[in-house]
């Protein structure tokens, strides 16, 4: 065997997480979630283009009490606003585990879920063009 081959032995990469290059992730996306597959009762429902974001006025919890996979994702909405796709694709979670775990975020008041305006109710293009006419003649 040279120096620097893969041996398939695990390893810790930057993240944090231990790998085996044959197997994946050594933590199931069950155990991340305790075996939940679904936000808890009552919650928002997060498809994926439900925006995240960091609750302003969330209580000064101790992010120790939370799992790594919850700091995680509170990292990726401090600096902006996700979508759950996006969170997913930068926590390098899947879709599934992302809701369960926002599902928690939003019991515990750390993020707030908003959807985008959809297209059937944003105003017609051209009343809008009417409107800027009608504010340059003055």
């Amino acid at each position: 065997m040279t120096e620097g081959s893969d041996t398939g032995a695990p390893h810790e990469p930057a993240g944090g997480r231990w790998y085996d290059h044959e197997a994946g992730p050594l933590v199931r996306p069950y155990a991340v979630t305790g075996g939940r597959t679904r936000p808890g009762h009552g919650g928002p429902r997060f498809d994926l283009i439900a925006l995240v974001s960091l609750d302003p006025g969330a209580p000064g919890v101790d992010d120790a009490l939370l799992g790594p996979e919850h700091r995680a994702l509170l990292e990726l909405c401090r600096t902006e606003t996700q979508s759950v796709a996006e969170l997913a694709a930068g926590a390098d979670l899947p879709v599934g585990v992302v809701r369960v775990l926002l599902g928690d975020l939003v019991e515990a008041a750390r993020v707030t879920v908003s959807r985008p305006v959809p297209p059937a109710r944003l105003p017609d293009e051209r009343i809008l063009r009417e409107v800027i006419e009608g504010l340059r003649a003055l």
